[in-house]
């Protein structure tokens, strides 16, 4: 991805107790994204929330489970994006509770890569 061009991000939203067997859907997505070669990729945990089933969850220190809003999203040239969402696709539809998927389009002002750091050096 280049600075000053046209990308599209995918956004995912679920919930942090989805699972793609015992993997959390969030690092599913994201471990997979990486193997695509996707640009980036990021996971945003909601404190409050609510979707089609309209049931609101919400962040309590005092809940024991913690069931919480989820956004994936991953950034690319659109085209790529849109790939990477069809293969991932089946898993979305087959999840047992709801999830919703959009693309926006972005223009990217800045992409740079940073210095790898060697901890302990």
């Amino acid at each position: 991805m280049e600075n000053n061009t046209q990308a599209g991000i995918l956004r995912i939203f679920v919930s942090s107790t989805d699972r793609i067997g015992q993997t959390p859907l969030s690092e599913f997505i994201v471990f997979q994204a990486k193997k695509e070669g996707l640009a980036g990729a990021t996971v945003l945990k909601g404190i409050l929330g609510y979707g089609a089933s309209s049931v609101i969850h919400s962040y309590k220190f005092w809940e024991v489970s913690e069931k919480l809003p989820v956004v994936i999203e991953l950034i690319d040239e659109e085209s790529k994006v849109r790939n990477f969402y069809e293969k991932i696709r089946p898993q979305l539809e087959a999840m047992k509770y709801g999830c919703l998927a959009t693309l926006e389009k972005v223009d990217v002002l800045l992409y740079k890569t940073g210095e790898k750091r060697m901890f302990g050096l």
